[in-house]
């Protein structure tokens, strides 16, 4: 008998992560490997942000806090939901945790009853899905393929939601197709939501900052404030304010829920750590404008990559309005051969084939539960993005 938990056979480890792991592994090997599976900005972390974590230390930041946090990062964090998105929340109605991740698992695990159905629309960040079946949800997928821009159509909300439905998550800009939904595809949505007062929201707004093209950003209860008091909107420090390492997520939402995900978080990390709160502080309240300059370059990759992908024979890369990462289908590669007698059949053959003959680590299509595409994140030297795409235009044209 296995000493496992039966739970645990519910989920897999993160693909993502798996993906990762693997290229660093193959490079550890002496293979020549460009991984593009990592969803974290290459940039480093900026100075003035650096700086106040050295000043915390400095000044003896080192110990235990509240669970949700300093109240100069609390602080930050109402302030910043009001700056950006137009919405007032006190302090108890303020989640911290380690890392964007952790907040859905809080939530999650304070909220879900066996059989209780978590709405996500496909293609999903991996973690979504898992962390509901961790807690015995159910998830419900709805399918949003690249002809409705990969978003949601509100018809096919409506059409999911059943009285067992206790959560929606909407992720915008999306992880991983890139698609961000505008004022007006988040009002159709709201539209459908108030017809069903039982459905709570969570909306993953972590790549709110990281947008292109002119495009304005909406969170859902910016849009519908009749929502608000059902809704937990999520953020962190991870992507725009390039603070992956640093774990740091943050949430507003209803009070009574926010008590029942600190109620969690007591019994597991208890808080995130002070030197990273003081760092969070620091980028929240600090200067911007490096934001925009990152954006400027996420830009230029992006349309290099939407470019060369757009080259390789069998493949079609819609271009995304935000995040770092394009989506691009692999139909064309489906049913072909490669040059040792393989057929391509799937689009995990399709990753596989580019990773063994080009040392291009990518992520399926299946892992993000629509197929067949393959996930590439452009958050990398432009130079290794050049590069990778042109082993991928390589490889799709030795195939027959």
């Amino acid at each position: 008998m296995s000493f496992v938990a039966d739970r645990l056979s519910l989920i897999q480890p993160s693909p993502t992560i798996a993906v990762t792991q693997k290229a660093r592994d193959l490079k550890a090997e002496g293979r020549d490997v460009i991984g593009l599976g990592a969803g974290e900005p290459d940039f480093d972390t900026p100075e003035h942000i650096i700086e106040a974590a050295k000043k915390a230390l400095d000044d003896g930041m080192t110990r235990y806090t509240a669970i949700n946090g300093i109240p100069e990062l609390t602080d930050a964090i109402i302030a910043k939901f009001k700056r950006d998105n137009g919405l007032d929340y006190k302090t108890d109605e303020i989640a911290v945790s380690c890392g964007g991740k952790q907040v859905i698992f809080n939530a999650f695990m304070a909220t879900l009853n066996p059989g209780d159905e978590v709405v996500i629309p496909a293609p999903y960040w991996v973690s979504y899905p898992d962390i509901a079946l961790l807690f015995e949800g159910k998830p419900v997928f709805v399918n949003c393929p690249a002809e409705s821009g990969f978003k949601m159509r509100p018809e096919d909300l409506d059409a999911a939601i059943t009285p067992k439905t206790k959560w929606l998550i909407l992720n915008s800009p999306s992880n991983p197709s890139g698609a961000a939904y505008t004022r007006e595809d988040l009002k159709a949505l709201a539209g459908v939501l108030m017809k069903h007062p039982h459905v709570w929201v969570m909306t993953d707004d972590i790549y709110e900052h990281v947008i292109y093209d002119g495009f304005e950003f909406f969170t859902i209860a910016q849009v519908e404030p009749g929502l608000k008091d059902r809704t937990l909107t999520l953020n962190g420090m991870a992507k725009a304010y390039c603070m992956t390492g640093w774990r740091v997520g943050f949430a507003g939402g209803p009070a009574e829920l926010i008590k029942a995900m600190t109620k969690v978080q007591s019994q597991s990390t208890t808080h995130t750590a002070a030197v990273s709160q003081a760092a969070s502080v620091a980028a929240l309240n600090g200067p911007h404008d490096f934001i925009k300059a990152n954006n400027k370059i996420f830009l230029e990759r992006r349309d290099l990559v939407v470019s060369m992908l757009n080259q390789a024979p069998g493949l079609n890369c819609p271009t995304p309005e935000g995040a770092f990462y394009v989506y691009p289908s692999c139909a064309g590669t489906i049913g072909k051969t490669t040059p040792d007698g393989k057929v391509i059949e799937t689009d995990e053959d399709f990753v596989t084939y580019i990773l063994e003959t080009e040392g291009i680590a990518a992520v399926q299509g299946a892992a993000f539960g629509l197929s067949p595409h393959f996930r590439i994140s452009y958050a990398t030297a432009t130079d290794l993005l050049e590069d990778a795409c042109q082993r991928i235009q390589r490889a799709c044209a030795a195939l027959g």
